[in-house]
């Protein structure tokens, strides 16, 4: 009897897929039918020279309603981020993490939990320049961009030579963009990403402020596109809750993955302006406006 109980339990263990032992499937298994986790992935093909984000952009990510996407900027940082990816791994989310190369290259062990983690290490420039990449000469930005798809990828421990970079996912900072970049950012196949709504967490606030602001946006917009900064204290302190209150509202969530097209897109409605721009006139002035207009199609890669 003890020998056929033994076989039993082999056929049963050959039985199972490779993908019940995977990391992911594991952690779900941890986090119960409770958690939030991931409800589908969507995957972004960077050889279409796509630029997403309403808030930027005409276009962005074909979401069903009540579905979200989560992008956090600026890290990492020591302590602050810790704080969000515990809260995502408790609820089983993923995310893409839009980092600054300088910062990256001083906390790789946070890069590196990123990855393992199964969330994306996208990129945000190399030094996050307060005069924004839209007011550096073009050879200097690309410069600045390339740096930090390097420092990102070797702190996440890619090996050196690789195609770079692994994550082929960037954000401008603050949204400062140029024609120029977007295209040549196209042609190395990586995707541009803006967002559709944010937290304002770049603004002081207390964790329920944040709350309540990022859930009353969420929920006129009734889906899209996320962007939070994790370095902020008050994001990190509200993460849990925020977490929770998107699953108790009926929101799921959507993680985005490097891929093959076509990506789903859906345009901005008729009369769409970007924000972004208005809110760039305002804090770099004239010479920074756009200097030439965003283009309605597909995407924006030179053919």
């Amino acid at each position: 009897m003890h020998v056929l109980s033994t076989l039993r339990l082999a056929a049963a263990l050959l039985a199972l897929t490779p993908a019940a032992f995977s990391p992911a499937a594991a952690q779900a298994a941890e986090c119960g039918a409770q958690a939030l986790g991931v409800s589908r992935t969507i995957a972004i093909d960077g050889s279409e020279g796509l630029a997403l984000g309403l808030q930027t952009y005409p276009r962005t990510l074909a979401l069903a309603d009540h579905e979200v996407v989560l992008t956090f900027d600026d890290g990492p940082a020591h302590g602050a981020t810790e704080r969000v990816l515990d809260a995502l791994k408790e609820e089983c989310a993923r995310a893409t993490f839009f980092l600054v190369g300088s910062h990256a290259a001083e906390s790789p062990a946070l890069v590196r939990r990123i990855v393992a983690e199964g969330h994306n290490a996208g990129h945000h420039s190399y030094s996050h320049p307060a005069r924004t990449l839209r007011l550096m000469s073009e050879d200097a930005a690309q410069a600045d961009i390339e740096k930090g798809f390097h420092a990102v990828d070797a702190a996440a421990g890619f090996p050196a030579g690789a195609p770079s970079p692994h994550f082929p996912f960037f954000r401008f900072p603050g949204f400062a963009d140029t024609p120029e970049l977007v295209r040549w950012l196209g042609e190395r196949n990586i995707t541009v990403f803006g967002a559709d709504l944010w937290a304002s967490d770049w603004q002081e606030m207390t964790p329920r402020a944040e709350l309540d602001l990022v859930m009353s946006r969420l929920q006129a917009a009734g889906k899209g596109v996320i962007l939070f900064h994790d370095p902020r204290p008050s994001t990190a302190a509200m993460m849990p809750d925020f977490l929770r209150e998107l699953k108790a509202r009926g929101f799921r969530l959507v993680h985005i993955v490097p891929g093959e097209g076509p990506t789903p897109i859906v345009h901005a409605k008729p009369g769409w302006t970007s924000a972004t721009e208005g809110i760039i006139a305002k804090t770099l002035g004239p010479k920074g406006l756009r200097s030439e207009p965003q283009e309605e199609g597909r995407g924006v890669k030179s053919r």
